[in-house]
């Protein structure tokens, strides 16, 4: 069990767990998305984006790329880059490829594209590769404090 998956069971976030075989080394996302047999636009991923020593959590749809100058100004900072998947491993406590929003080693701020709210259902991962959970945008939102914003392209 991960910690993402104690997370929301400790929440009480209702959930839905989903196992695939994880063969890849680069584009998890979609191939979540194509191993689970569900449209890219539902399946969502986790990247990490800092200026400087302010990291910032997006979570986009894994058909869609990150608009930087968005994400900066949805989280209220300058410029943002991002994250080296080193540094992200080491922050969250999740290797690259099954990056969680939940259950982060730190707390981070969360921004949510804006196009999940289109969504009755998302995927994200559970926390480690091959393992997604499913839950509602609004229930993402409230455990998080995310922030909603047009953040990906």
């Amino acid at each position: 069990m991960t910690p993402a998956i104690r997370y929301l069971q400790m929440s009480q976030i209702p959930f839905d767990s989903h196992s695939y075989h994880c063969e890849v080394s680069e584009d998890f996302g979609r191939h979540a998305a194509d191993q689970l047999g569900l449209p890219a636009e539902v399946v969502y991923k986790t990247l990490l984006i800092h200026q400087e020593k302010q990291v910032v959590v997006a979570v986009i749809p894994v058909d869609c790329h990150l608009n930087l100058k968005e994400a900066a100004k949805a989280a209220g900072l300058k410029k943002v880059e991002m994250l080296k998947p080193a540094d992200a491993e080491r922050l969250t406590g999740y290797k690259v490829g099954g990056i969680s929003p939940f259950a982060q080693k730190k707390k981070l701020p969360t921004l949510l594209d804006s196009r999940a709210l289109a969504q009755e259902k998302i995927l994200v991962s559970g926390g480690k590769r091959g393992l997604s959970v499913g839950l509602t945008p609004a229930d993402l939102v409230r455990s998080l404090g995310a922030t909603v914003a047009p953040i990906a392209e």
